[in-house]
């Protein structure tokens, strides 16, 4: 994710270590433990989304001019859909996973035991400040943690009413909204917790990494990075189009894992560019400014920002802003020089450059001479292709002939790789980066095999080489 605010790597004047101990006091009571409470708590959280829906689905307006749809389907509906999968399958994943025992140990059995890890931080992002909130807090829930939550500043209305609901509906005890910015951040930084989760860019994920490390904190960082799109020329030319609009243009490209740039084979891309100019009049009509569906830029000092990645290179549509709403109209790049500030940072924002390449293999070497990206896209409808691109490539993420969409699968874990991010959530991956897995093995008395004890002899070792 793009410019993120910096944090103070410095002591901040502020501090909350009476709220941290107030949490691990709750934690240690050990009313977080249970399946009851832990169900209590989601479907509290579930309850407040749903009597609040009119006025969060405001709050995401406000800040970032997410139309009713958008914001239902990746950020409330999102968050109800995790809520519902979680419920269903919480029993399942709180239970011991067997494992089988050595015959050196018999009579005995081996299980791993979930087991909450404590008190939590949790640090949201302003591009989607309900999701990227909530959806960790509801991983951290259905195991057992204690939380703070830490909603961006640049999402003001998102980031207050969350602040006014989380106390009228969750055991307060054991949550707790801390509202502010870097101050804020940097104080909650220097407290120690049982776990951190980030979402945001790559500057302050190493700050963040930097604080947890003085108290040997583990960290999931969710960051971002320049997700790339191959187009072969084999592919569905009219729904490719309609799906890279898809996932690029919503939330006005305020995306981690929306398309970053496209490189397509040469010769094809005019015909994408076209294709992508009809679908973004089908969806967003001639003056997006004027169009309901189409969302804001979070802030005017970011809308100056993109304004600077369009010094210099060859815009072949679009490129109009408008700093009152603030916003700037869907903008095609055709070629930009590799070392151009577009090509080397992550866009965040609805400025898609299209790089022709000779071959799906220059693609394909193009992507691996940079930073492993959180997600990659391809569209293609051959399947060697697409399997190529697959197996020659790193990322967080691979979704082939769509963008974005496997978001919807809670079954497939989410996170990045190398400098895209570390650790993963989503469903049952959620519920474990927010758990230890302690291993465990039980042992009776009975057949207690003196081989194992000295003194040792020739036999004794090689009954020892059979059992082990």
């Amino acid at each position: 994710m793009s410019n993120q605010p910096t944090l103070h790597a410095v002591e901040p004047s502020i501090c909350f270590l009476d709220t941290v101990a107030s949490l691990q006091t709750s934690f240690k009571s050990g009313k977080t433990h249970s399946l009851e409470w832990r169900k209590s708590q989601l479907d509290a959280l579930k309850r407040l989304l749903i009597e609040n829906e009119k006025d969060i689905l405001h709050a995401l307006h406000q800040d970032l001019g997410k139309s009713e749809s958008e914001a239902y389907v990746a950020e409330h509906g999102f968050l109800l859909t995790d809520i519902k999968h979680t419920l269903k399958h919480l029993n399942k994943w709180m239970q011991p996973r067997k494992v089988s025992t050595p015959l050196i140990a018999w009579p005995g059995k081996s299980f791993q035991q979930p087991e909450p890890l404590g008190t939590v931080l949790i640090i949201g992002a302003w591009n989607y400040p309900l999701q990227l909130l909530l959806a960790p807090y509801i991983a951290a829930l259905a195991a057992g943690n204690c939380a703070v939550l830490k909603p961006s500043e640049l999402a003001v209305e998102t980031s207050t009413i969350v602040a006014k609901l989380i106390p009228q509906y969750m055991d307060t005890s054991c949550v707790e909204v801390i509202e502010g910015g870097k101050e804020e951040s940097s104080a909650l930084l220097a407290c120690k917790w049982d776990h951190i989760f980030y979402t945001g860019g790559e500057a302050v994920g190493k700050i963040v990494m930097s604080a947890a490390a003085r108290h040997l904190t583990p960290v999931t960082l969710e960051l971002g990075g320049k997700s790339p799109c191959i187009v072969d020329s084999s592919t569905n030319l009219k729904i490719t189009a309609r799906r890279i609009v898809w996932g690029k243009w919503m939330n006005a490209g305020q995306t981690c894992i929306a398309p970053d740039y496209v490189l397509v084979v040469k010769g094809f891309e005019q015909k994408l560019i076209d294709a992508i100019k009809k679908e973004l009049k089908s969806q967003f009509g001639k003056n997006p400014f004027s169009s309901d569906d189409y969302g804001n830029i979070i802030n005017t000092r970011h809308l100056h920002r993109l304004q600077g990645y369009l010094d210099g290179v060859n815009v072949v549509y679009g490129g109009d802003i408008n700093e009152a709403r603030p916003a700037m109209t869907p903008t095609l790049v055709l070629d930009p020089a590799k070392d151009s500030a577009i090509m080397q940072e992550e866009i965040f924002g609805p400025i898609l450059p299209i790089v022709p390449v000779a071959s799906i293999d220059e693609a394909i070497g193009f992507i691996n001479d940079r930073p492993k990206p959180l997600a990659l896209y391809a569209f293609s409808d051959d399947d060697k292709v697409l399997n190529s691109i697959i197996d020659k490539t790193s990322s967080g993420s691979v979704c082939t002939n769509d963008t974005m969409i496997f978001m919807t699968n809670p079954e497939l874990p989410f996170g990045g790789v190398g400098n895209s991010g570390m650790g993963s959530y989503h469903g049952q991956a959620g519920f474990d980066t927010f758990s230890h897995v302690k291993t465990v093995m039980k042992r009776a008395f009975a057949l207690d095999a003196p081989v194992r004890y000295a003194p040792f002899s020739k036999f004794k070792l090689s009954l020892l080489k059979k059992f082990l």
